[in-house]
C-alpha cells in the first residue's frame, strides 16, 4: 500500500468513528493523525471518500467553525445538509447551529 492509501485508510477509519449525530473537523482529524497542519489532506481524502465501502460518513466532517465547505462534493449542493438534518444536526447558511454541541474531538473521543 502507498502512503497515500494509507494515510487515506486511517482518515477513513477516523471519521466511521464520528457517531451519528456528531461532526468533526478537517483539523481536528488531521491532528489526530499526527499532521496537525493538513487539514486541506483531510478535504482531499474526504472527496475521494465517495462510493467506498465500508462508507465514509464524509457529511460529518466539516471547518473548524462548523461550515459545510465540502458540501460541492456531494451529490447536490444540498445533500450533505440533508444527511446531516437526518442525523438531528441543524443547519442554517451551511453554518452547523451550537457547532460546539456536537464537535467530536477523535483526541478526546478515540
Amino acid at each position: 500500500m502507498q502512503a497515500k492509501e494509507s494515510i487515506y485508510k486511517v482518515i477513513y477509519d477516523i471519521v466511521r468513528a464520528i457517531p451519528k449525530g456528531r461532526v468533526s473537523s478537517y483539523g481536528a482529524i488531521a491532528n489526530a493523525i499526527g499532521t496537525k497542519g493538513a487539514a486541506r489532506m483531510v478535504g482531499y481524502a474526504m472527496n475521494l471518500s465517495h462510493g467506498i465501502t465500508p462508507t465514509v460518513p464524509a457529511h460529518r466532517v466539516v471547518n473548524r467553525n462548523g461550515c459545510l465547505t465540502g458540501k460541492h462534493h456531494f451529490e447536490t449542493p444540498t445533500h450533505m445538509e440533508t444527511l446531516l438534518k437526518k442525523e438531528g444536526i441543524k443547519v442554517v447558511d451551511d453554518q452547523i447551529v451550537d457547532f460546539e454541541k456536537f464537535f467530536w474531538d477523535p483526541m478526546i473521543e478515540l
